[in-house]
């Protein structure tokens, strides 16, 4: 009982003391974009969010990220939404055997498509390899909130999940799995594509993926050491102007995660291994510059699109379209 109070107590101070610390888009990514969809949802929604989010079971340690500190409910709620988004990406630790050995589900956060090029043409290829069930679980999680039966328990794991993987499926690289003659069985998400000199030791290089998934950050650095509170709202409100909402309303496909997955993975042949792209050496300063553009575009549009479906299910006035059925 003591060792999970301590465990408890640290990780809420570590939360209420500056930003945590995870992996996939990275943190930065989906926090983005869960304070985008924040800003979609009505207050009836955002008002339900919470409420699942803090009945979240004990051992999972979700409801302890809302912060106990003399800052307003609204922002604390807020901030809690945006961790619950990497709350996945969390229960990767180790150290927490249990906690990791019920909820860390390491192919959840994908949703491959195999392909390759031939003659310059994209080839659709069939694997025996692992694809990532991020879209069935998107499917799955999505009908958990919405059915009344379910346990706010079990909502608030769908939630935090769909969060997470709502953002995975906007980033291109976890929609793909590029086979080459150096990656037969597919490039694992770009990871396999290195980004270094050949002879560049293994705890120095760098990969593709990482590339996407940190870009945010590298990008736009923290000033300063800034907290989340200080730091993400500016990137979020600069992305929101850049690609408004109003822009977006005929592509939401609310609910067809089929379709946001296809959307997603069709930058692949162009933007992400476009032809200046090169094995071995780090991307050029256009290159980056079109990354980073993209992942603007695809961190707001998740978060439009989650913020809408979540005012579907969890209340207040749908402003778009009705959820599209699974295929």
């Amino acid at each position: 009982m003591l060792k999970t109070v301590v465990k408890t107590f640290l990780i809420a101070l570590l939360i209420s003391t500056c930003a945590f610390s995870a992996s996939a888009w990275d943190d930065a990514g989906h926090k983005l974009s869960a304070y985008i969809a924040w800003q979609r949802m009505t207050a009836q929604a955002r008002e339900q969010a919470t409420r699942i989010l803090l009945a979240a079971p004990e051992d999972a340690d979700l409801s302890v990220f809302y912060s106990s500190d003399s800052r307003s409910a609204a922002t604390k709620q807020r901030e809690l939404f945006m961790i619950a988004a990497t709350w996945a990406d969390i229960v990767r630790d180790r150290k927490f055997k249990e906690r990791y050995d019920k909820y860390h589900h390491g192919n959840w956060h994908y949703a491959d498509t195999f392909w390759t090029t031939t003659g310059g043409k994209i080839e659709y290829l069939k694997s025996d390899e692992d694809g990532g069930k991020a879209v069935e679980k998107l499917y799955d999680f999505e009908k958990t909130l919405r059915d009344a039966s379910e346990s706010d328990q079990e909502k608030a794991i769908a939630l935090a999940w769909i969060l997470h993987l709502g953002g995975d499926i906007h980033q291109p690289l976890h929609t793909s799995a590029r086979i080459t003659e150096f990656e037969p069985k597919g490039d694992q998400g770009g990871n396999l594509f290195l980004l270094n000199p050949k002879e560049t030791p293994r705890e120095r290089s760098e990969n593709l993926h990482w590339f996407w998934d940190s870009i945010v950050g590298r990008t736009i650095a923290r000033q300063n050491d800034a907290c989340d509170t200080d730091y993400l709202p500016p990137i979020a409100n600069s992305m929101m102007k850049k690609y408004p909402s109003a822009r977006t309303q005929n592509r939401l496909a609310l609910g067809n995660f089929n379709e946001w997955q296809k959307e997603s993975f069709a930058y692949n042949p162009t933007d992400v291994f476009s032809n200046d792209l090169i094995r071995f050496q780090t991307p050029s300063a256009k290159y980056k510059k079109n990354a980073f553009r993209l992942a603007e575009q695809q961190l707001a549009l998740a978060g439009y699109r989650l913020g809408e479906m979540l005012n579907q299910i969890l209340g207040g006035e749908a402003t778009t379209n009705n959820a599209a059925k699974k295929n």
